[in-house]
């Protein structure tokens, strides 16, 4: 009967992950959760030009923060930059131009970047959906590079500023949350599902099931709220670090029955050679 539990939980997530659950979901929110002032407080946010991205810069904007967006378009990113001064009246908003599948310049962006700012929060937003082969100028998978590796570098290297700062905290993959947690004990790690949101990367990657799925899409505002919270919210350090949440609460990383957990051996061998891309294009990027 494993096959039906999971059939029932696909139908039970198909509805908790479009707009109608959000909706249900945030009847349960405190909204005095997030409605703090971060002014001092500094913030990073890649692949922040469109989408969950944007939205959260945005909100994180309205707060007060001092948001740095982490782009690969300049001239899409110079309009989200423009639309979130605008929009917010804040003007600490600060523009770096990188591309996270490439990882040399990731670390000379985040050599720089420790020499000129300090940082409380790292939102790992950017993404790739590339549905077919492509290699990047290095010779690594796109999707690899971008979603996972340019991930791991951007942290690694900034990890030294988060330690500085009190209540720092990252959002990024599950297994890389759940591995840093248990290594840096005093930055909180936190990963989380957005739902099924309209943002222009379903729209471009997945245009067959956004055509099915667009008038149950959430928003991008929606998608983004539990980063928002994560980010934000003196609620969310309450809880351990180290969680994948969805809408505000911490959930399961894996379907009930489904075959998708890793043995801790594969997990740390991900790791240490995720470790060592970053060590050789790190030498490559720095002359080490």
């Amino acid at each position: 009967m494993s096959w039906y539990r999971n059939a029932v939980w696909f139908v039970k997530g198909l509805r908790e992950y479009t707009r109608s659950g959000y909706e249900s979901a945030s009847k349960h929110f405190d909204p005095a959760d997030v409605e703090v002032n971060v002014a001092g407080r500094s913030f990073l946010v890649t692949g922040a030009n469109s989408g969950i991205g944007k939205a959260a810069a945005m909100e994180v904007a309205r707060r007060g923060g001092t948001v740095h967006l982490v782009c690969r378009n300049k001239e899409r990113a110079e309009a989200a930059k423009g639309e979130i001064v605008t929009e917010t009246g804040n003007q600490n908003i600060f523009l770096h131009i990188v591309d996270i599948s490439n990882p040399k310049e990731i670390w000379k962006f985040a050599e720089n970047f420790k020499n000129e700012h300090k940082l409380h929060v790292l939102i790992n937003n950017a993404g790739c959906m590339v549905n077919n082969r492509e290699l990047t100028e290095d010779g690594l998978e796109k999707n690899f590079a971008t979603n996972t590796l340019g991930t791991y570098i951007l942290t690694t290297a900034l990890l030294p500023l988060l330690e500085k700062e009190a209540d720092g905290r990252v959002r990024q993959q599950v297994v890389l949350t759940e591995q840093w947690a248990k290594a840096h004990r005093n930055i909180h790690f936190s990963v989380m599902h957005p739902g099924w949101a309209d943002t222009p990367a379903v729209r471009s990657s997945m245009p067959d099931f956004y055509q099915r799925m667009k008038n149950t899409l959430r928003t991008e505002a929606q998608g983004a709220d539990t980063v928002v919270w994560l980010a934000v919210s003196s609620e969310a350090t309450k809880l351990p670090s180290g969680l994948f949440f969805q809408d505000r609460q911490p959930v399961p990383t894996h379907l009930p029955l489904a075959s998708t957990h890793s043995p801790p051996e594969d997990e740390e061998k991900l790791m240490e050679v995720l470790e060592e891309f970053s060590q050789k294009f790190k030498s490559a990027s720095l002359g080490t």
